[in-house]
């Protein structure tokens, strides 16, 4: 009987616990706005010059829903590097951003492999994603990673999680989803990684820090 009891206690301790926590991840909260805007990012970084790429059109915007984006195309004496970094200033706790791994799919892209690759932070390697892809002949490399004030993360998964606890604790959902795309040849993850080594502290400068 005792032990009976006391499951039901428990029980009811995670039920209320649980509604606690749903109902402080749901609540509203206020954007969180970068302390600098994206389009203050150098235009020169890691021995890349920067150009502006064309604006996205309303049908992709319509989709993407961020709050601001940045589309540059970078280059050197041997690689063009397209980056993208698009910015919610508050996201809803369970959802995640648009992930290229679904993304490129759905623009026609096949991913032929993909693992991770790792760029130093603060004198410590950080994990981000890497994919191949191709496209009528065409083959890509792709490194993107999710970047908010505090961390940068590759799984989806553990950007969930980190989010419902941000929410939760912080109150806190604003965040990034960056993407450098290079050509598929010898030597781009080592030029992809190269520019993402740069991107990654002038990001941070606009989360303010």
């Amino acid at each position: 009987m005792r032990k009976r009891l006391a499951w039901h206690t428990s029980a009811a301790f995670l039920l209320l616990a649980a509604t606690l926590v749903a109902a402080r991840v749901s609540e509203p909260r206020l954007p969180e706005p970068l302390a600098r805007p994206l389009d203050t990012l150098p235009w020169t970084l890691g021995g890349f010059t920067g150009a502006s790429n064309p604006p996205l059109n309303e049908a992709v915007l319509g989709r993407l829903l961020a709050d601001s984006y940045l589309s540059r195309t970078y280059r050197n004496s041997s690689t063009q590097a397209d980056l993208f970094i698009a910015f919610y200033a508050r996201q809803r706790s369970g959802e995640s951003m648009h992930s290229p791994k679904h993304c490129l799919p759905g623009a026609g892209w096949e991913i032929w492999d993909y693992g991770t690759a790792a760029i130093p932070v603060d004198g410590h390697p950080v994990v981000v994603n890497k994919y191949s892809v191709q496209r009528a002949g065409d083959r890509r490399l792709v490194l993107y990673w999710y970047q908010s004030k505090t961390r940068i993360v590759a799984s989806e998964y553990l950007g969930k999680l980190l989010l419902a606890r941000d929410a939760l604790l912080q109150n806190s959902t604003a965040g990034s989803i960056v993407r450098i795309t290079v050509p598929d040849r010898p030597g781009a993850v080592v030029q992809a990684r190269q520019l993402a080594i740069e991107v990654v502290p002038a990001l941070k400068r606009c989360f303010g820090f």
